[in-house]
């Protein structure tokens, strides 16, 4: 098993502030985020009424054989030190605008196998969630992005996109990745 570490450095790139992505595990594959932990204690539940960042932790999640990978897979966080800041709301209260950060290192593990890569999933991003249900990332760094069969502009998979970018999510799911500087990690391809 091998860990990565992200620098924060990509050449040619600078001044961009560090405003790390979470919920990724979650929404990226498709899933609903997890609720800011109870564990947060008082302390966070001030600073989130106070409009302050508050814990965004990754739930573990798991997809089967053939939904990302031809093997089926199980994903949760070894290190999980996301806040997120919610920069703007609609009329009803519901976030509009979301900013994440903190590090972010996800396994992926082979379940057949048990081969399993520790991913640098801490990229930087603002996440605007439509109205629609379509959400539009901004992106610095790296985020792991689950795509199903036919499900957005990359191959089915598992990838950590890394770099800068948009990640463009309908509100039928499917991915849109548009780079201005990177590239992808096929994850699949490391624990197959």
């Amino acid at each position: 098993m091998r860990t990565v570490r992200r620098t924060g450095h990509v050449p040619g790139v600078s001044g961009v502030v560090c405003v790390v992505v979470s919920a990724l595990a979650a929404l990226a594959l498709g899933g609903a985020p997890a609720a800011a932990s109870p564990a947060g204690g008082p302390a966070s539940a001030v600073a989130a009424a106070a409009g302050g960042w508050e814990p965004a932790p990754s739930a573990p999640w798991g997809v089967p054989a053939g939904a990302r990978c031809d093997f089926p897979v199980h994903g949760e966080a070894v290190v999980d030190e996301v806040e997120r800041l919610v920069l703007a709301r609609y009329p009803d209260g519901s976030p509009k605008q979301v900013a994440y950060r903190g590090d972010l290192v996800v396994r992926v593990v082979n379940t057949d196998t048990g081969v399993a890569y520790d991913a640098d999933a801490g990229g930087t991003a603002v996440v605007e969630h439509r109205a629609d249900g379509s959400q539009l990332w901004t992106v610095f760094g790296p985020v792991l992005v689950g795509v199903g069969e036919g499900g957005g502009n990359l191959a089915r998979g598992l990838y950590i996109v890394d770099g800068v970018y948009t990640l463009e999510i309908s509100r039928t799911g499917y991915k849109t990745v548009t780079m201005a500087y990177g590239g992808q990690d096929d994850l699949c391809a490391r624990i197959g």
